[in-house]
């Protein structure tokens, strides 16, 4: 008999009162029961997001969200300032090529952060700009970026909005939309709300208003217009993904019941015993700056990074994420997101010693599970 033990950052394991609300027999949506859920779930999110703006729910992936904020605010030729340094802060420049922004790069090296000085010199040097998007959270390579001080920059800036990527972030690394000027921030069902994939998610200043107002993009699926009249009536423009949004009510009330403060504790103190595990093993972090949702670790010389993860997997029953793109083969990532505590991490370190050990890499076993334990005794 074999375990398995889920530690990516995305998806991330789903608790058990989650994943037996969305077993539950399926309700009409357009129905008052529905509509009671959806307000209450809408509401929610917002303690998450620490805003009082609306939150708008779809039923898509993150990338769906980012989509429509890309969609909803710009227009053709509009300039956007984007900040790339890994996979899915790549994909803003993606998205926003598709529709026919030009981009203005930031291009950082992977497992680098921005320097707020420099969105400040390029917005001084083009004013022009209409949007910056960035990362909490780079999900590829671990990394924080410093968003209440890109937030500083760009809040007096009538002409420019912020627009991030919250996705792995939400629920692991601290943000609050309205105290640090983010414009939009968008988020993803699958990882720190505990949820399997499928919804997508948007906060929405007012400020950001004013620009959907005037974008001359298409919209249809993604119209944030539409999704907000709906959510003013409990609903949302389209089917939604009923079962999820059941679950997610679940998922809410659990992260009420702790507490955001404590939640965001939780996954700081589980990020600090991870970090400090691999590195008395000898490993080298990735990050300059690592975010405490998931921890991005060089594959020592000699190692093969895709036979690491394959096994972790394969032989100890647990899974964790390789590198992407030109890190393939020469990183792995731990998640410390979502529905973890501290024996998830645990395991996965002491999966790792015995892995590292299997390899030829030299590794005293039970020392990073020691110094994991060390700051976990008293989570």
């Amino acid at each position: 008999m074999k375990k398995f033990y889920l530690l990516t950052p995305g998806p991330t394991p789903v608790p058990h009162k989650v994943r037996q609300a969305e077993a539950q027999p399926i309700i009409h949506h357009r129905t008052k029961e529905y509509a009671e859920i959806f307000r209450e779930v809408s509401e929610d999110l917002k303690t998450v997001f620490k805003t009082s703006n609306a939150v708008l729910t779809f039923a898509a992936s993150g990338t769906g969200a980012m989509e429509g904020a890309v969609a909803n605010t710009l227009s053709p030729g509009d300039r956007a300032l984007v900040v790339k340094g890994g996979k899915f802060a790549e994909r803003w420049a993606e998205i926003c090529e598709a529709y026919g922004v030009e981009v203005v790069p930031i291009d950082i090296e992977w497992g680098d952060f921005v320097s707020p000085e420099t969105i400040k010199e390029h917005l001084d040097r083009d004013p022009g700009i209409k949007e910056v998007f960035t990362t909490l959270c780079e999900t590829s390579t671990g990394t924080l970026n410093p968003i209440k001080e890109i937030g500083e920059i760009i809040k007096n800036r009538e002409g420019t909005l912020l627009t991030v990527d919250a996705i792995s972030g939400l629920g692991a690394c601290d943000i609050e939309v309205d105290k640090w000027n983010v414009d939009i921030c968008v988020a993803g069902s699958q990882k720190g709300l505990m949820l399997p994939p499928g919804l997508a998610f948007a906060s929405v200043s007012e400020k950001a208003w004013k620009f959907i107002d005037n974008s001359k993009l298409p919209q249809y699926y993604f119209d944030f217009k539409k999704a907000k009249k709906s959510l003013e009536k409990g609903q949302t423009p389209y089917t939604p993904a009923v079962s999820l949004t059941i679950a997610l009510k679940n998922a809410l009330d659990m992260i009420k019941e702790e507490g955001i403060g404590n939640v965001l504790n939780r996954h700081q103190k589980l990020a600090d015993a991870t970090r400090a595990a691999v590195k008395v093993l000898g490993l080298e972090l990735l990050s300059k700056k690592p975010a405490n949702a998931v921890t991005a670790v060089k594959v020592p010389e000699g190692i093969d990074g895709v036979e690491l993860v394959d096994t972790l997997d394969k032989k100890y029953g647990i899974r964790v994420a390789g590198g992407q793109a030109h890190l393939k083969g020469k990183i792995f990532r731990i998640a410390h997101l979502g529905y973890m505590d501290r024996f998830d991490i645990i395991t996965v370190i002491a999966g790792l010693e015995m892995t590292l050990s299997d390899l030829g890499y030299k590794v005293e076993i039970g020392k990073g599970v020691k110094a994991a334990e060390e700051i976990l005794k008293d989570l």
